[in-house]
């Protein structure tokens, strides 16, 4: 199965240094790489078309720019990889083999949050329990898709937040997830940003507000 690779990026230029060549090791293990720009204006958009990428320019907003991507893309298999997000060697393998071998439509991998605080393992051990109980993936777990499963549920909602959560909902209509165990090593930037616990405590009722029918557009107001 061929695969495209669409990745959102805004301003992105601090930790470029840390994922091209994980980009480029897709490219050339045969991926369609696609960096999708919001407005980037720190010059993530020059340093990514210098280095090689094909990028393609969107409205800002994450949602958005994945559906733009995924508008261009050629693959059988979307995977959806966050700019700050790191692959584990042999995913793509993965990814197809696990897909053809389940006959589901889609999945993700397990995250590790990578920085300082002691949380972190903590955090990304209870991110992946709660994915596999609930069958609800977050972006930084590099959710994938069947092309023919993604056009089936019209995409990624056009909303400004919890985009993961919502498609995650809508693709469940087609399939459980695949929970792969290899990791997507992400940056843990925005607890330590924040302050851990304060994000986790943000984030926990953000979902929950989300779940009791708060829209996307109100639940942005507190994320900021």
């Amino acid at each position: 199965m061929n695969v495209s690779v669409i990745i959102p990026m805004l301003n992105e230029a601090a930790t470029l240094s840390l994922v091209m060549d994980h980009w480029k090791a897709l490219q050339q293990s045969g991926a369609e790489v696609l960096v999708v720009d919001g407005g980037s204006t720190d010059g993530s958009m020059e340093r990514v078309q210098q280095a090689g990428f094909k990028v393609l320019s969107s409205a800002r907003g994450r949602a958005r720019q994945m559906n733009t991507g995924a508008q261009m893309a050629q693959g059988d298999i979307m995977l959806f990889l966050h700019a700050d997000t790191q692959p584990p060697p042999q995913s793509l393998t993965a990814m197809g083999q696990g897909l053809m071998l389940s006959q589901l439509v889609w999945g993700r991998f397990d995250v590790q949050v990578e920085g300082r605080a002691w949380m972190f393992p903590i955090i990304g051990f209870f991110i992946n329990l709660r994915s596999r109980l609930s069958g609800i993936a977050t972006g930084d777990q590099g959710i994938f898709v069947r092309r023919e499963a993604f056009l089936q549920i019209s995409g990624f909602p056009d909303q400004p937040l919890m985009e993961d959560v919502e498609i995650s909902k809508r693709l469940l209509s087609l399939s459980r997830p695949l929970c792969l165990k290899q990791k997507m090593r992400t940056s843990g930037r925005r607890w330590e940003t924040r302050g851990v616990w304060r994000t986790i405590f943000l984030m926990w009722r953000l979902r929950w507000a989300y779940w009791r029918g708060a829209s996307a557009q109100d639940l942005i107001k507190a994320w900021r």
